[in-house]
């Protein structure tokens, strides 16, 4: 299709010919999904954001002056469609399932909360038993919210000596709890 073509399918296209908008968006279809694929990386949210393009493309055509200029129009439109949909998507949530399951289980029934207490109850307790200086790393990381930094500061260590400390004082919390998990 030479561009003498194109510029007679847009013009109809505008005058609301429904055969020449079809042929446009064959024309254009494989461009369009490529240029939104590339940005998303999702087969599926590509193909809706292409659908999304050609419904702009519907819409705005009429406002559209160089016809020649098409194919350039559309992939803009594909882009900025493509870049919105990357940004309102909601961000993957890489955590622990055991910590999201307690988090969404916080308003569960009473003995549920019962048993979290408990346990809560138990950590503080084993806690407690540790080394004074794993007690403090613990404390401050985690329920001051410390960054290594700060910590670093505050105990007068290197972040690395400090990052030493967290992985030994969890490894011997882990200790006490499982040891408290034997006896019971």
């Amino acid at each position: 299709m030479n561009d003498t073509e194109l510029i007679e399918l847009v013009r109809g296209a505008k005058a609301g010919d429904r055969a020449a908008f079809n042929k446009l968006v064959v024309r254009t279809e494989a461009m369009v999904f490529a240029v939104v694929f590339r940005r998303l990386r999702n087969r599926s949210e590509a193909l809706e954001v292409t659908q999304d393009v050609y419904i702009q493309v519907l819409r705005k055509l009429p406002q559209l002056r160089d016809e020649e200029r098409f194919e350039a129009w559309v992939r803009k439109i594909a882009v900025r469609l493509a870049i919105n949909r990357a940004v309102r998507r909601p961000r993957e949530v890489n955590g622990d399932v055991p910590a999201l399951v307690t988090l969404s289980s916080v308003g569960g029934n009473p003995l549920e909360r019962i048993v979290q207490s408990e346990n809560a109850a138990c950590v503080r307790d084993c806690i407690d038993r540790l080394r004074d200086l794993d007690r403090r790393t613990l404390h401050a990381f985690y329920f001051e919210g410390q960054s290594l930094q700060e910590m670093s500061a505050q105990f007068d260590s290197p972040v690395g000596t400090i990052k030493r400390r967290l992985h030994t004082a969890r490894n011997r919390l882990r200790d006490k709890l499982s040891d408290l998990q034997l006896v019971s």
